[in-house]
């Protein structure tokens, strides 16, 4: 057992739980315009105020008829034509036959569509070479979406799947949840903005930039507050302003480093719900609550921060949001194709490349360095390997679960 592999630790399974059994969905509602609807959750179920189609209509390009007709005969006379937004202003009449295109209102007396490719034509008369039956090529009024259907229901986050079908059945405004503001910061002295020159001890701050791609990804706005130097004033009147929000997510200064006040200030201001889980990258998280806003804290190294934001804070957010048709990640069966390195006491998110072999078996990689600071392994990933706590090294040809990167990662 590793030095950072302290017993009795939370485990994951548990921190989850335990923040998803505390967060309630926001209460707000607000009215926002369809264009301004994406990746917004909605508040009332959404129900169709119309049939889709409105009437029934050719499923292709060819002649609307009466099927009965072409038990006698295999020639009918053309009597007009129907095209899209323009109907057939008639009948059709026994013995009759409609030139229809795809989308086209059916006429009526009709109730069946042969395709021009079954068909010969001789001025107005109409040879069909095959024969039909009763609606065959045909959508019925109503054949997608019948009216008063719940289309989508509360709690969907709307994506590009929803868009077009709303706007099928003319809905201009959506009834929304408000996104989550999540402030944010990343603390220490060693750390410098990107595009300064380094000097001796520094580096620059990565953090932010991962967390506020993730945060809005998870649908949020988005406070950033900066750089936070470790000084106790500075700290708590950053942590002053992020009271606003409904999250603070910090980024450092939740370990045990004499210069890690981040802690000490959530114990004099707020409370601290549990800190330290059973979690590799990941051991210092933090999550307890200032005030009225939530409080996660991130480790400070860049590939623990990225994943305890993507693990816990992800679904925590989503509940918050109202999200209630929110999925994990997908997980899969895998075959290791090379050594995972790992010491039983927590569980471990290493990353991953997996890919489908000849034989369509998944099978998964290594990216290599798995260390908590090296962020190249995440840029050369497209999975986690999700390694169970008791669970020691893994060997290649060992059955493992991997979970594939959602939405948000890319």
């Amino acid at each position: 057992m590793g030095c950072c592999d302290t017993p009795g630790l939370m485990p994951v399974e548990t921190a989850l739980t335990k923040i998803l059994d505390q967060v309630e969905p926001l209460k707000d509602v607000t009215s926002v315009s369809l264009s301004e609807g994406m990746g917004l959750v909605l508040a009332e179920d959404i129900c169709s105020p119309i049939n889709v189609p409105p009437f029934a209509n050719s499923a292709m390009d060819g002649y609307a008829l009466r099927s009965e007709d072409l038990a006698n005969t295999d020639t009918l006379r053309m009597a007009g034509k129907s095209f899209a937004g323009i109907p057939y202003d008639g009948v059709c009449q026994p013995g009759e036959c409609i030139r229809i295109m795809t989308g086209a209102q059916m006429p009526e007396g009709a109730d069946t569509v042969i395709m021009q490719e079954e068909t010969e034509v001789d001025g107005d008369n109409i040879r069909f070479t095959a024969k039909a039956s009763h609606g065959d090529n045909v959508r019925p009024i109503g054949d997608d979406v019948h009216q008063g259907d719940v289309v989508v229901a509360k709690g969907n986050r709307i994506t590009a799947r929803e868009m077009p079908l709303l706007a099928s059945l003319g809905i201009a405004t959506l009834p929304v949840y408000r996104r989550p503001v999540v402030a944010f910061f990343s603390t220490g002295d060693e750390l410098r903005p990107v595009g300064e020159p380094l000097e001796a001890g520094q580096i620059y701050d990565s953090n932010r930039y991962g967390i506020r791609a993730l945060l809005e990804k998870f649908g949020c706005d988005v406070m950033d507050l900066g750089i936070i130097p470790d000084s106790p004033e500075k700290l708590r009147e950053a942590f002053d302003k992020a009271t606003t929000a409904d999250v603070l997510v910090t980024s450092g200064g939740v370990s045990v480093g004499e210069a890690d006040y981040t802690k000490d200030i959530l114990d004099e201001q707020g409370e601290i719900g549990f800190w330290k889980i059973a979690m590799k990258p990941g051991k210092p998280f933090a999550f307890g609550t200032i005030k009225n806003t939530w409080f996660c804290g991130l480790p400070g190294n860049p590939v623990s921060a990225m994943v305890t934001l993507y693990q816990l804070v992800q679904p925590m957010l989503a509940k918050l949001s109202g999200h209630s048709q929110y999925q994990p990640p997908q997980r899969l069966k895998a075959k290791a194709t090379t050594v995972f390195k790992k010491r039983p006491g927590r569980a471990d998110y290493q990353r991953g490349i997996y890919q489908i072999n000849s034989d369509g078996q998944v099978e998964v990689a290594t990216t290599g360095n798995q260390g908590s600071g090296a962020f190249s392994s995440m840029h050369q990933a497209n999975c986690f390997v999700v390694l169970e706590q008791d669970r020691g090294r893994v060997m290649p040809g060992e059955d493992v679960t991997i979970e594939l990167f959602n939405h948000a990662m890319y």
